[in-house]
């Protein structure tokens, strides 16, 4: 599978799954199971609305630089801006939502993005198992 697809699929999937673990888990934290799925429903939409504008951004910056080269440094810029972006988003709206201070909603981020660099890396890894590498990346393999 391939191109939009594939994207498609991943996101749904990705996200999905996200969803229902994140219920959960904020769940197991004591709030509402109510109020906990909707937490972990809009932290999916707000992670993939931020997504896009981050990318746009992002590659706005970038088509700018010197150097089309995307090195480590690079890359850790875009992390970094990312996840600090959805931090910003996040927290206040966790705050709000559950009820609870920004202290323990910052908590909560970072509990979700301890989470989510092990899932990505781990959902990524069983996607590509299951239904192939991207083309991109299969042709460069061979």
């Amino acid at each position: 599978m391939q191109g939009i697809k594939r994207r498609v699929l991943y996101v749904s999937l990705y996200e999905g799954i996200a969803i229902a673990f994140n219920s959960v888990a904020i769940g197991w934290l004591g709030h509402d199971a109510g109020h906990a799925g909707v937490a972990a429903v809009i932290a999916s939409v707000v992670a993939i609305g931020w997504n896009l504008a981050w990318n746009g951004l992002f590659e706005a910056w970038e088509a700018r630089q010197r150097s089309a080269r995307r090195t480590v440094w690079r890359r850790v810029a875009h992390a970094l801006g990312f996840e600090g972006g959805l931090v910003v988003i996040l927290v206040p709206v966790f705050a709000w939502w559950l009820g609870i201070t920004l202290i323990e909603a910052f908590l909560l981020d970072l509990g979700l993005l301890v989470f989510f660099l092990v899932y990505t890396y781990v959902f990524t890894w069983a996607f590509d198992a299951l239904f192939g590498a991207p083309r991109s990346k299969a042709q460069h393999a061979v």
